[in-house]
């Protein structure tokens, strides 16, 4: 069962389900991506960019990424949507960050768990020197 909420865009009160926005917030979202949808799909305007089809649809930049991001606009089937990865800002088409950061955060990883793994063998190893009992010869 729903639990009362505020709309995220209108903060309006209604029963959220699985959204967290009315009802009303969603047809016109939908309304909206009908809009850029109807755009695109037109032979002439499948290569637009974002920045064009804000200008031609007067839809909010935001709401056309958020398509985007959502997979609701596949950049397989309009080639030149992309939105910036989150870490550097370079367009891309899917996912969250670009191949390039990617591979600098496994780089980064790596190194933290090679330094982890000296780390623990110094310990060890300190361990084994205080574990080790040396004696002193008697001159009688």
């Amino acid at each position: 069962m729903g639990e009362l909420a505020n709309c995220a865009r209108c903060d309006k009160v209604f029963v959220k389900t699985t959204k967290s926005i009315c009802p009303d917030c969603v047809k016109e979202k939908e309304k909206q991506f009908q809009i850029v949808y109807n755009f695109l799909k037109k032979r002439e305007n499948r290569q637009a960019t974002i920045p064009e089809i804000v200008e031609a649809t007067e839809v909010k930049e935001e709401i056309i990424l958020q398509f985007v991001k959502d997979n609701r606009l596949r950049s397989s089937q309009f080639p030149n949507l992309s939105f910036p990865c989150e870490r550097c800002g370079e367009p891309i088409a899917s996912g969250k960050i670009c191949e390039r950061c990617k591979n600098d955060l496994s780089s980064d990883l790596r190194h933290q768990q090679e330094v982890e793994q000296v780390k623990r063998r110094n310990e060890q190893e300190e361990k084994q020197k205080a574990q080790t009992y040396y004696t002193r010869s008697r001159k009688f």
